[in-house]
């Protein structure tokens, strides 16, 4: 068992490249259903990470996609975030391929497959994870997509270690990782747990030590269990892999990105962020929800957020009340001129409640 990495251990970080993308530093934003839209991300990218994924659409939403205001920011994206992927999600092969060039017509810079949204409703429309269970129509939604995208834009999956436990689910697995490979698939994210585990347990890290070992020169993206920046470093040293997607480690708490790059360089682990920090990052989150939403769509649609952003408040609970109530940028200002208005210490969120927590994308 490897020691776990301390708070001012350096670790040589590998840096991440995907097809012909130079990412560099390796923790990423995961997609996030419901959660990943642009000013999500792009508050992501701001405090460190290096390359972000929107939340997950679906072929069919892509295919019949109209331009309207209230869909608009489904697709919307700007050259700050760069390099950028967007994610999808389907059931037939063909769709999915056509769903992928409005991708990247849209002006993602890396379409990613998803194969692991272990959603019961999702898998019940044979998509999402449901894929694992059958590697021919997993193979085959590959090499459409690939064959449909231009070939200087990357093509990645997520996947989880298998359907179940079962040596069946094994098995299908490693068929579709091999074959995803030999059909040019530039990198491939692998959860840690199954399908059926959903969020339930832990990540196995040992599987992705022994994916990464068996393809020592493909690009691995680890997954699973990475609610700290100490999680982060900890994974790649522990198993190899090439890089980490942060998923419910991240919501509402973009600071670990810039904890990680801290980390790594040998630095102490950097205090939580102060009330005042928190504060000005809330308001940047709103702002950047009201350019892309409107005013009167932002409250609502800033709720959640708050409410993860709440965590790292010493008065969670009540903080987060208090955001699940608000309505508009007024209310917003409201709720923080009453918790942030002196600039005490912040806390790092409990991991336990993130695990607590389920949303896809982890």
């Amino acid at each position: 068992m490897i020691a776990p990495l301390s708070n001012s251990t350096t670790f040589q970080t590998p840096q991440l490249k995907i097809g012909p993308l130079d990412i560099g530093f390796p923790v990423v934003q995961a997609a996030l259903s419901g959660y990943s839209d642009w000013p999500m991300r792009l508050i992501a990218r701001r405090h460190g990470a290096s390359y972000t994924l929107c939340e997950v659409m679906l072929d069919q939403f892509l295919v019949t996609f109209k331009d309207r205001h209230k869909n608009k920011h489904f697709l919307y994206l700007t050259d700050e975030e760069r390099p950028v992927a967007g994610q999808l999600m389907g059931a037939e092969p063909e769709q999915f391929a056509q769903g992928a060039v409005r991708l990247a017509e849209a002006g993602f810079d890396v379409i990613d497959i998803n194969f692991g949204c272990p959603v019961k409703k999702v898998l019940g429309r044979c998509r999402g994870g449901f894929h694992l269970s059958q590697p021919p129509v997993a193979l085959e939604i590959i090499r459409r997509t690939r064959e449909s995208v231009p070939a200087h834009i990357p093509v990645t999956v997520k996947m989880r270690r298998g359907l179940d436990d079962t040596q069946e689910s094994r098995d299908n697995f490693f068929t579709i990782i091999e074959g995803a490979w030999q059909l040019g698939v530039d990198a491939i994210t692998v959860h840690g747990r199954t399908v059926k585990q959903r969020y339930i347990g832990p990540s196995k890290w040992d599987f992705l030590t022994e994916v990464k070992k068996l393809y020592p020169q493909r690009t691995i993206l680890g997954s699973g269990d990475l609610f700290t920046a100490a999680d982060c470093l900890n994974m790649m040293r522990q198993t190899g892999v090439d890089g980490v997607t942060v998923a419910r480690g991240c919501i509402g708490n973009p600071w670990i990105f810039s904890q990680c790059r801290a980390l790594a360089a040998g630095q102490p682990l950097p205090p939580p962020p102060s009330l005042f920090e928190q504060r000005d990052v809330l308001r940047e989150h709103f702002v950047l929800a009201e350019q892309l939403y409107g005013p009167q769509r932002a409250g609502p649609q800033m709720r959640k957020f708050g409410i993860k952003f709440a965590a790292s408040h010493p008065q969670h609970l009540l903080v987060r009340e208090s955001f699940a109530r608000i309505k508009d940028l007024a209310e917003w200002e409201t709720v923080l001129n009453h918790w942030y208005a002196e600039d005490l210490p912040g806390c790092y969120p409990d991991p336990a409640v993130h695990r607590a927590t389920m949303e896809c994308g982890d």
